[in-house]
């Protein structure tokens, strides 16, 4: 199976539009992941019936057990994130604040405190028109979102090794989802935006990815709205031996088929147009 991720080193460059499109014309059997824990919106554009959910459960909390708590405060004194607090005569753990980070158990004389498993977010599998899709949702404020990717990622390998692709909708950024992300893929194709914002994390996000050794290729989406800046892009794929897979021009009807939550490959627009033409490179490419 060949392991395509869609990134983008910063926020609202046309990411998620970009694999909705794919998803939509590609021939292949495929199924989809969105990797993008934190804020998923894949599921926006592919319609998904949910077929199954599944809690997920990520780092520890701590747990202080009243029987047993002397209410010697120590405990509290010691935990530097401010979660244990006097509630009735004994303390108890604000889960939202604990870090997991153990001190408490480690400190505490009565042997009250144990470590609980924390749910932190959700896991779905769906199906949807073009194939089947695993996306999840990670708790406001919770942590292991890389290990909530590594997971949902898993569960699409096992579920579907008969497919030919598997289309990864990435997060932002450079930071541990975008990392458990890329770790494995075949090839990232970045879509960057004609901004200096947008040349910035393009770099930032090529070094990740050739740190851990993939294929990278870049996309411009509405390269039209800034020439200059996209000709800036062009000149640093160059120099950084980047293969620059083509453009897309700014085109309200893709806002229109983010509003019908449909894939832009829907209608028959120059952004449509330009997708379907970078979709042909990269799959004569791949296969």
């Amino acid at each position: 199976m060949i392991r395509l991720a869609v990134v983008s080193g910063k926020g609202g460059t046309g990411k998620t539009v970009v694999t909705g499109a794919i998803a939509r014309i590609c021939t292949r059997q495929r199924v989809m992941v969105d990797c993008d824990v934190d804020a998923a919106n894949l599921e926006l554009l592919l319609k998904p019936r949910i077929l199954e959910r599944k809690d997920f459960y990520g780092m520890e909390a701590a747990c202080i057990d009243p029987a047993r708590c002397t209410a010697c405060g120590i405990c509290s004194d010691a935990c530097r994130f401010d979660a244990i607090r006097m509630n009735g005569g004994t303390y108890t753990v604000e889960t939202d604040r604990c870090e997991g980070c153990r001190v408490c158990r480690l400190v505490c004389p009565a042997g009250a405190v144990s470590m609980q498993p924390r749910v932190c977010g959700e896991i779905f599998y769906s199906e949807t028109p073009y194939g089947n899709l695993v996306h999840a949702r990670l708790a406001p404020g919770a942590a292991n979102s890389g290990l909530l990717v590594m997971e949902i990622k898993k569960l699409a390998l096992s579920r579907n090794d008969d497919c030919d692709l598997m289309l990864i909708d990435g997060p932002p950024g450079i930071g541990c989802p975008l990392i458990s992300t890329i770790t494995g893929t075949d090839h990232v194709l970045v879509v960057t935006e004609p901004s200096i914002s947008g040349l910035h994390d393009l770099g930032r996000v090529v070094q990740v990815s050739r740190s851990l050794r993939t294929q990278v290729s870049v996309v411009i989406n509405k390269y039209d709205l800034n020439l200059q800046m996209s000709g800036a892009i062009r000149k640093y794929c160059r120099e950084q031996d980047l293969v620059y897979r083509g453009e897309i021009p700014y085109d309200e009807a893709v806002m229109k088929a983010v509003r019908m939550a449909r894939p832009v490959t829907d209608y028959d627009v120059p952004a449509s147009e330009a997708i379907t033409t970078i979709w042909d490179d990269i799959s004569h490419e791949l296969w």
